[in-house]
């Protein structure tokens, strides 16, 4: 009598703790009775018929995400390896059809996924591929909405999230973009070059323009200190060719102590002697008295041949004049 009390007590015991149960946050239970739909239970302390219902499933109502790698051929006959990530999750109002009319939704949208992908990938070159991914994945966004929503699912977010072409395009694709890349560094490295060249010449341009003013300042100044000195000696009785002779006896010794201050100067002046600046003034004088002389020259023709035209036709004015009176 006591051992059936026991077992009595364990049985109900069982039956108790199996008629209560607990769904956890975001998740639906599903009971069936005999085999037979019964009810949706929602999260919290739930109450069930031992033996006579049973939990069927559960199903997630929390967001889920399935990577997708598909690949395919681009418009210009490139393989590329694409990853789509698809965020989806069961409307809670449609756990009935999400649980009884799909059984492997993994699987049912990666077939829509592949499908969507193959078919808009080959209609776009490589580089389209990565320009226009938000297209792609709106694509398949769009699809799967379409489809999954008569299963009780709806799909958040599709998001392409790697593009992966075969590694001798990328490669290329590399050296594409780095043979750019030094045009690029040419490019600019003779604009500098060229920049530089420039100012090299602005800056030398200019110094030579500084020196040439810096020579005429000199020379100016050279010859108001002649004049100077000339005006100088001949207050003092001396006439201007007298003047003259001295001041470039004068400048011929000062160079040759200039000359002679250089210690590893090898100069040798032919011919030197006290008269070579004398010689030297007078060839100067008789060659600016033949330059002056060639000039007055040269005047006298040119007068000479504008007269002549003149005189001509005055003569023949009077001959005219003379027919006309016979």
């Amino acid at each position: 009598m006591n051992a059936f009390l026991i077992i009595f007590g364990f049985i109900a015991i069982f039956i108790l703790f199996s008629s209560f149960f607990t769904v956890k946050q975001q998740t639906a239970v599903i009971i069936e009775r005999f085999g037979k739909f019964l009810s949706i239970r929602q999260s919290g302390l739930q109450l069930k018929i031992p033996l006579i219902d049973r939990i069927a499933g559960r199903v997630n109502l929390k967001i889920q995400q399935l990577d997708v790698i598909i690949e395919t051929k681009t418009k210009d006959n490139v393989f590329v390896k694409l990853k789509v990530s698809v965020q989806f999750m069961v409307v809670k109002e449609t756990v009935y059809d999400a649980f009884y009319k799909l059984e492997y939704p993994h699987d049912q949208i990666t077939s829509y996924v592949f499908d969507v992908v193959r078919a808009e990938v080959p209609k776009l070159k490589l580089d389209d591929v990565f320009e226009r991914k938000d297209d792609i994945a709106i694509a398949v966004k769009r699809e799967l909405n379409e489809a999954m929503t008569t299963y009780g699912y709806t799909i958040i977010n599709t998001l392409v999230t790697d593009i992966d072409p075969d590694i001798q395009v990328k490669n290329a694709m590399n050296r594409i973009n780095a043979a750019d890349r030094e045009k690029t560094v040419a490019e600019f490295e003779a604009e500098a070059s060229r920049i530089r060249i420039v100012a090299k010449a602005q800056a030398e341009a200019e110094s030579k323009k500084l020196q040439g003013q810096g020579i005429a300042d000199q020379r100016r100044e050279i010859a108001r200190g002649l004049v100077e000195s000339v005006d100088v000696l001949n207050k003092v009785g001396i006439n201007s060719q007298e003047a003259s002779a001295l001041i470039v006896v004068t400048q011929h010794y000062d160079t040759l102590q200039a000359i002679g201050a250089d210690t590893n100067s090898n100069l040798i002046l032919l011919p030197n002697s006290p008269q070579a600046g004398s010689d030297m003034l007078n060839n100067m004088i008789a060659s600016f008295s033949a330059s002056n002389q060639v000039g007055e020259v040269m005047k006298s023709r040119n007068k000479k041949k504008k007269d002549t035209p003149v005189i001509q036709e005055i003569i023949s004015e009077e001959e005219t004049a003379t027919e006309d009176e016979e």
